[in-house]
């Protein structure tokens, strides 16, 4: 593997920028205050990454050794500030508690261990045990959660569009798997690479809701933070990977943006260049591949992305035509010539993604 692979993290969130501006622009204070907030300690936090790129991440002490098929978790508690991790109020193998955010993200991070273990012999995110942390109640009314390069952060909402980050685990797989994306293929976090790892971190978030509640394809409602929105807003979900563009039409935060095929794609400047829009695109891929393939959708369909983003072929600046590509390649690897290669062949299709030629 390339040394390219070993860029600096970047600082992700589960909210796109987009959303958040069309907040801190409505006419209700109740709505715009705390949106301006978390803008404001959305760009403290990518500043602050920057700066950690430059002059090095801090010297952290080693955990203490555990058994390779087990999560080391820790969950902190930020008390409505910024200072990360904060308080540990958790730690690996403790009761829990009173507080249901402390318990939901330490049960989140489990299943998210749970999953990458058991379906792709994967320990942790990195592969080789690294400890699972995460803060909660981070910043005062904070409507987001992200993964900074070294662990997690769920604020806990405004109570007026969005709720407390730890209530959908898919919201919590999600930001986990752009540790994951970050230690293999390290997908640039802009344009259709961005795109890429901001579908990677859906598909793996939907499968861990799926394994958690133990469905298969079709039983899968395949939104992305589904129980996430308060109850003014017109919307199920931030994304949905079955019907891109479904997800939400709301007064104040408009109509869901993701286009489901290349027909739609949007051309911007803004978000990385579309990376929380365009994604929809390879979303509703992987929800055509799983739903034709049937049964469990972390199985093979799962096993066929998981084989792309760890097997070293995939680039950091990868277009969707190259990952489609490679996915044929990677369940002709697996499976060989049968309904796998069909399916992807189908659901690329179906989507406008052309298989790029290898060269």
């Amino acid at each position: 593997m390339t040394s390219h692979r070993f860029h600096h993290p970047v600082f992700c969130t589960i909210v796109p920028p987009h959303l958040l501006d069309k907040l801190a622009r409505a006419d209700d204070p109740a709505l715009a205050g705390p949106a301006r907030r978390t803008l404001v300690a959305d760009a403290a936090q990518r500043t602050r990454r920057r700066l950690t790129t430059v002059v090095g991440a801090p010297a952290v002490a080693p955990p203490p050794e555990a058994a390779a098929d087990e999560p080391r978790r820790s969950i902190h508690d930020a008390d409505h500030g910024r200072d990360l991790p904060g308080r540990k109020v958790r730690g690996e193998g403790e009761a829990p508690g009173q507080d249901a955010t402390v318990n939901r993200a330490y049960n989140g991070l489990g299943a998210t261990f749970d999953l990458f273990l058991k379906a792709y012999a994967r320990n942790s995110i990195d592969g080789n045990g690294l400890p699972l942390v995460a803060t909660v109640h981070y910043d005062e009314s904070y409507g987001n959660a992200f993964w900074d390069g070294e662990q997690m952060v769920f604020g806990d909402g405004d109570g007026e569009i969005f709720l407390d980050f730890t209530l959908p685990v898919d919201v919590i797989g999600h930001e986990l798997a752009h540790g994951v994306t970050q230690y293999t293929a390290n997908l640039t976090y802009f344009g259709q690479p961005g795109a890429l790892n901001e579908s990677v971190s859906d598909v793996f978030g939907s499968l861990i809701k799926q394994y958690t509640l133990d469905q298969t394809a079709t039983e899968a409602d395949w939104l992305i933070g589904a129980g996430l929105l308060a109850e003014r807003v017109s919307g199920v979900a931030l994304r949905s990977m079955k019907a891109p563009g479904t997800a939400y039409d709301d007064d104040v935060l408009g109509k869901d943006p993701q286009p489901a095929t290349m027909d739609e794609y949007v051309r911007t400047g803004r978000d990385n260049g579309g990376v929380h829009i365009n994604s929809g695109i390879p979303n509703h891929a992987f929800y055509l591949l799983a739903t034709e393939l049937g049964g469990r959708a972390w199985e093979r369909a799962g096993q066929i992305w998981y084989d792309v983003l760890t097997g070293g072929e995939l680039q950091v600046d990868a277009s969707f035509a190259e990952f489609a590509r490679l996915t044929v390649a990677a369940a002709d690897t697996r499976y060989g010539e049968g309904e796998e290669q069909e399916a992807l062949r189908k659901a690329w299709s179906q989507v406008g993604v052309p298989l790029a030629v290898a060269g």
